[in-house]
């Protein structure tokens, strides 16, 4: 396996498995993984929230970990990544805010490079206007953005576990989904899974 460089875009109340499984994950098959945060560097954390599903109507919230990032968001240059992972949470609805965090979607889209995003992940994703003709597995409550982001949102499975891949574009709908989304994700980057 040839190690592969990954970028991660993260923000205050990412969900907190959702940062950290898949970084770890990540690290530990051998990829290097920048995790990044606009307006802030190397060193500093942000918080994370814990969703859980109760029984409510929607998920519940409560305070996760303190994730700490590894690079600094305005020294990185896209083009020198090779894949792109978008956790969910609550940090994509204002990430999406931000020009450079669309123009870097952008450009993995149009280079068709691997991107893997959750839960509300493709809030950004539909944001940055990389959906057109692309079906993807959101957080339910995510799916009318795919919709008028041109895509199509496919439900998830009773236990929030499956995964979805379009081409390189490799989507889930919530932290239940980690083996089928990480294994999927690792198989778009060219990373030999033994079963």
């Amino acid at each position: 396996m040839a190690a592969k460089k990954i970028l991660m875009l993260v923000g205050d109340f990412v969900e907190d498995y959702e940062v950290m499984v898949p970084f770890q994950m990540l690290l530990m098959v051998g990829h290097e993984v920048s995790a990044v945060c606009p307006d802030k560097k190397a060193g500093d954390k942000v918080a994370t929230a814990i969703h859980d599903f109760e029984g409510h109507q929607t998920y519940s919230e409560k305070p996760g970990h303190n994730f700490q990032l590894n690079a600094t968001f305005d020294e990185i240059d896209a083009t020198t990544f090779d894949a792109l992972v978008i956790p969910g949470g609550r940090a994509p609805e204002y990430l999406r805010l931000n020009d450079k965090v669309l123009e870097i979607v952008r450009h993995f889209a149009e280079a068709d490079k691997p991107i893997a995003a959750i839960c509300h992940g493709p809030q950004i994703l539909a944001a940055a206007g990389v959906l057109k003709g692309k079906t993807v597995c959101p957080y339910p409550a995510c799916g009318p953005e795919v919709v008028i982001g041109g895509g199509e949102s496919i439900p998830p499975s009773d236990t929030f576990d499956n995964a979805h891949v379009d081409g390189k574009l490799v989507t889930g709908p919530a932290w239940p989904a980690h083996p089928a989304w990480i294994r999927a994700f690792l198989e778009v980057l060219g990373t030999k899974i033994e079963a």
